[in-house]
């Protein structure tokens, strides 16, 4: 069915309650958050809320000199914005599918354009990706998380979760690299031949090498540019 009339639009496409949790999900690709404080979102991506709330843009000493500059010099980390009130505040990114991790005090490390949100009781950081600055333009913007609380995460499409074994290294292309477990550390493996400097190459002349035991999750779809 393609048209419907208006009553029927409204009841098709209306919110359907409330998710369970303060910091969950109204659909596949909204997150919702309860809010009565504050919380951690990429900058942009606030469709709709109710109730009072104020928007921030992240300041540039709001989390310390040293990831300032971490931001600065290295041109890591996007813009973050921190919402501040009570109210319903809606969550999403280009339409991409959200997923929310309890980090239960483990760490993850994740793309920084697919981090949506995280609570305040997250702590994070810059993850510098010194290597690979130099073989791709702008190099990789990561995020480490850690401690206790709530991330959401956005992947185009279904994510997949490879568990990496000592004996099984993984290989990933970065562009389509989420996110991985911590104490895993990848190494930029590169595969430049003739072919690839003639164009006759795959296009997959850079990966990502994970070694160790933990996870990386990919998804099937990213950024082209």
């Amino acid at each position: 069915m393609s048209s419907y009339s208006i009553e029927q639009f409204i009841e098709r496409t209306e919110r359907k309650g409330r998710p369970e949790e303060a910091f969950g999900l109204q659909s596949d690709r909204i997150l919702e958050v309860e809010l009565a404080g504050d919380v951690w979102a990429k900058m942009g991506a606030m469709i709709s809320y109710t109730g009072e709330i104020k928007f921030e843009r992240e300041r540039a000493l709001e989390h310390g000199v040293e990831r300032m500059f971490k931001k600065t010099f290295t041109s890591e980390g996007g813009e973050l914005m921190k919402a501040t009130g009570r109210g319903n505040l809606f969550l999403a990114d280009q339409g991409k599918r959200v997923t929310v991790l309890e980090l239960g005090n483990r760490q993850l490390t994740v793309n920084g354009n697919d981090l949506l949100a995280f609570e305040p009781t997250v702590e994070w950081d810059i993850e510098l990706m010194r290597k690979v600055a130099g073989m791709m333009s702008g190099g990789l913007f990561n995020i480490t998380l850690k401690g206790e609380g709530k991330v959401a995460i956005t992947t185009y499409f279904e994510p997949l979760t490879l568990s990496v074994t000592p004996d099984k290294p993984v290989y990933t292309d970065p562009t389509a690299t989420v996110a991985w477990s911590g104490g895993l550390t990848p190494e930029f493996h590169t595969d430049i031949n003739y072919r690839t400097f003639l164009g006759r190459g795959s296009g997959e002349s850079i990966q990502m090498k994970f070694e160790g035991d933990g996870f990386v999750i990919v998804q099937p779809g990213f950024e082209t540019e």
